[in-house]
């Protein structure tokens, strides 16, 4: 009887796991066993805030990132690459409340990752500042706010869920391995879900729900 319980618990956290793996995908995992990989003196970056799983009724969010064996230079952005320094590049993606069947089809066929849900950027200056009025200048607004300082200002978010990547760039834009990612919620306000979805889209809950 016993071992029938702790069965039955096992396959309960499991599916939990599964479930939100559909949302905010197996990050935790792959940067753990990123970091234990990781050889002395490599670069690496962390998210501190906002923590995943977060959940705010703020509207706005400060990302705050720890770096190690990296240089953030500002005075060589979009320069010539050298080894260990560079910028940061911040991508932010709200989490759609509706999901298209098919992606669902396929983060079913394989729930660690592959078929996370990504949504709409927010990497624009309406949302991230001067970040995104840098990415429009770039060419890089709707896929990453650069960034030369270990933060980044976000407003104007709407309830939801929401995706940050964080990754570390050489002085010419280009990414380097080290990466973090965090997932946080901003919560609306009482007696204003969601709307419901259009005809065919299935609702973020529900589709977690078919993972169990």
């Amino acid at each position: 009887m016993r071992l029938r319980t702790a069965t039955i618990a096992a396959l309960a956290a499991t599916a939990a796991a599964v479930a939100l793996a559909l949302i905010f995908g197996a990050q935790g995992s792959d940067e753990a066993a990123a970091k234990a990989e990781a050889a002395p003196g490599t670069p690496t970056v962390e998210i501190i805030s906002p923590r995943n799983g977060a959940r705010q009724s703020n509207h706005a969010v400060v990302v705050k990132v720890g770096i190690e064996n990296f240089a953030l230079a500002p005075l060589q952005f979009g320069k010539e690459p050298q080894l260990s320094q560079g910028h940061i590049r911040y991508s932010l993606n709200r989490v759609p409340d509706c999901v298209d069947p098919k992606k669902l089809q396929d983060a079913e066929s394989s729930p660690i990752g592959t078929g996370r849900l990504i949504g709409a950027s927010l990497d624009y200056p309406e949302f991230s500042g001067p970040n995104g009025v840098l990415a429009e200048q770039l060419g890089t607004a709707g896929s990453y706010s650069p960034g030369t300082r270990p933060e980044i200002y976000y407003e104007n978010l709407n309830p939801g869920l929401y995706r940050l990547i964080v990754t570390l760039a050489q002085n010419n834009g280009a990414p380097t391995a080290a990466h973090a990612v965090t997932n946080f919620q901003i919560l609306p306000k009482p007696g204003h879900g969601p709307k419901p979805c259009d005809e065919g889209k299935v609702p973020s809950a529900k589709a977690a729900a078919r993972l169990r």
